[in-house]
């Protein structure tokens, strides 16, 4: 039996090694898991986020996105012919003439799905003098009216029934026939030689400015909520890992006063 008790003792003794060697190196993996917050080192951290949190951002950048939109949708209608058309100022008009000239303006309307039909409409003109300066000029509803038809107050919506399109021609020419004489606000073009003096801007500095001012306002909403989660995410990671350190410390020091204690 002795022959056979040695071997068997080394083989025991040199698992025993094994399993000491093993028990070390696992530890220390936990160590360095333990000190790196549970996750494997790695170059930059993730922050924490909840489901909050993700919610929020998404709004965030979903406002950004929504007023860019907006930015393009109000430069390329409002502001792009705003910058385009001539500049005007406001003048005070009295009327001269308002007629509703002979030959009738071509104008295209539908009559279906596909089916389109060739009109025409009254040609109303008024006729105004500018009081600052006594120029007649003609008058425009605004500045589209101008680019359509350069001869015609407005041009109204084209359609089959001609005798209605006179009736709304006449309305407008007996409201102008009842301010004659009675000075009104209108807006004409200083630098230009033009006789084209309209009687509304479509297109204003108020008009302007709302244009650019909740555009900005969405964008910057949308910013600040995408910068107050992000720093609160960061602010939540330091926490936790000066709470870690703390424990971590916390955890050196007792192992140390209790060997101490024990000397």
């Amino acid at each position: 039996m002795q022959p056979f008790s040695i071997p068997v003792q080394i083989t025991l003794q040199g698992s025993q090694r094994r399993q000491g060697r093993t028990a070390v190196s696992t530890s220390g993996r936990k160590r360095n898991t333990d000190h790196n917050g549970g996750d494997p080192p790695a170059g930059h951290e993730k922050l924490p986020s909840s489901a909050g949190e993700d919610r929020a951002m998404l709004l965030g950048f979903t406002m950004m996105g929504f007023s860019v939109l907006m930015f393009f949708f109000f430069g390329t209608t409002i502001l792009k012919p705003f910058v385009l058309s001539t500049q005007r100022e406001e003048a005070n008009c009295t009327i001269v003439l308002t007629r509703i000239t002979d030959d009738g303006m071509g104008c295209a309307f539908t009559c279906g799905v596909a089916c389109q039909g060739q009109g025409t409409y009254p040609c109303l003109q008024v006729l105004v003098n500018l009081t600052h300066s006594g120029q007649k000029a003609l008058l425009h509803y605004n500045e589209e009216a101008v680019q359509i038809n350069s001869k015609c107050f407005y041009t109204p919506k084209c359609h089959r029934d001609r005798n209605d399109l006179l009736i709304r021609a006449l309305d407008v020419k007996e409201f102008f026939d009842h301010i004659n004489g009675t000075p009104f606000s209108c807006f004409y073009s200083p630098g230009s030689q033009s006789e084209d003096v309209i009687l509304i801007k479509k297109y204003d500095q108020m008009v302007i400015f709302h244009c650019l001012l909740w555009p900005s306002l969405t964008l910057l909403g949308g910013a600040l909520i995408v910068g107050m989660v992000r720093l609160t995410q960061y602010l939540s990671l330091l926490c936790e890992k000066y709470s870690t350190a703390l424990r971590d410390e916390a955890g050196g020091k007792a192992p140390y006063t209790e060997q101490h204690r024990r000397s």
